[in-house]
């Protein structure tokens, strides 16, 4: 074997069987020595201009790029974001679209690991510590506090979508209770008092729906006609649990589900059931995700605004990694809670009935 077949045995191979284009290859296509390229590529003083010009054209020519994030970790620094999402939650896919346009923006690259049925969500932020991210960003976070605590103790963390209060970490969400008071009020407006609300226990932002749920209802003078009822947060949960539901309580007339998915699943139950939506049966979602647009739903939903909730995210994390790298003093935990407002749709958008 000869000494370039040799040199090319041993050179980095693409994913698509391409071999990777190295600085020695930069060097040998440009006739210079490969410290002048690393001069160039590293962009410090040591070259001509004359030089510089021609290893750059060259370097274009090759396709040749620079390994960013070996530069970086020489440095001690990844420039990288962690992003933790849940796998089955297309919300979940407009925040990562956002986020990643927001880190991008702000100098920084971000690394994905999902929550499935077959991992969990402290798998998946191991995965990310691993891969030496400089921050977290959790989607839909549902660990204790006191576990985030210790992650935060590690490497900045903000979650979304999820309302926390540590002084260790950063949150940001929407309004959960002032969208629960739009969707009852907006809902008794139009007539309707024997109301469910379909929960996701266990799953961040329940909670605080459910107990505003029951403050709303009650201000309204409805408490004895509503109910809540344990559901998920999926379309199957959505769907098995009304059918439960409306054998137990078959004068309800409308439905608050946990959010935009659990709602889809009420529609298409219900509609089998014999139910005509809204006219039989008023239907609320969260989220305001794209498949609440969609032609045959038209679902009335609590809206959360995915760029903002990814702007919020991405500055608050880079903040905190930001003065840690500057050696500042860590910060107490902010928690910012986003507005929301109620978009109607036809799924409840129904003549008003006698109260």
């Amino acid at each position: 074997m000869s000494d370039v077949d040799a040199r090319d045995a041993r050179r980095p191979v693409r994913p698509g069987g391409g071999k990777r284009v190295t600085m020695r290859d930069v060097a040998d296509a440009a006739g210079v020595s490969q410290p002048l390229v690393s001069i160039v590529m590293r962009d410090v003083p040591g070259a001509s201009p004359e030089s510089r010009a021609h290893v750059l054209e060259v370097a274009a020519r090759l396709g040749y790029r620079r390994d960013e994030r070996a530069r970086m970790l020489k440095q001690g620094r990844s420039r990288l974001v962690g992003i933790v999402f849940h796998a089955a939650q297309p919300f979940h896919g407009e925040l990562i679209d956002e986020l990643q346009l927001a880190a991008r923006s702000a100098g920084y690259n971000v690394s994905l690991a999902a929550v499935t049925k077959r991992r969990g969500e402290a798998d998946a932020i191991e995965a990310l510590l691993g891969e030496r991210v400089e921050g977290l960003v959790l989607l839909g976070a549902s660990l204790p506090e006191e576990q985030l605590d210790r992650i935060a103790e590690e490497v900045p963390v903000v979650t979304v979508a999820s309302q926390y209060s540590s002084a260790s970490f950063d949150s940001v969400s929407m309004d959960d209770a002032r969208g629960m008071e739009l969707a009852v009020r907006h809902l008794h407006e139009r007539g309707h008092s024997r109301i469910l609300y379909l929960g996701a226990p266990g799953v961040s932002g329940d909670e605080v729906r459910t107990a505003t749920f029951l403050a709303a209802t009650a201000a309204a003078g409805l408490g004895d006609q509503v109910a809540i009822v344990a559901g998920g947060a999926s379309e199957a949960a959505g769907a098995k649990v009304i059918e439960e539901a409306l054998a137990r309580y078959p004068d309800a007339t409308a439905v608050v589900a946990f959010n935009d998915r659990s709602a889809q699943g009420v529609v298409a139950q219900a509609r089998l059931l014999g139910k005509r939506v809204p006219e039989d049966l008023a239907v609320v979602g969260f989220d305001d995700s794209e498949q609440a647009e969609l032609p045959y739903l038209q679902l009335t939903s609590l809206a959360q605004d995915p760029a903002q909730l990814a702007s919020a995210a991405v500055e608050m994390v880079v903040g905190r990694v930001d003065a840690s790298a500057e050696g500042e003093q860590p910060r107490s935990g902010e928690h910012r809670i986003l507005p929301t407002r109620l978009v109607v749709r036809s799924s409840s958008n129904s003549v008003e009935r006698s109260r």
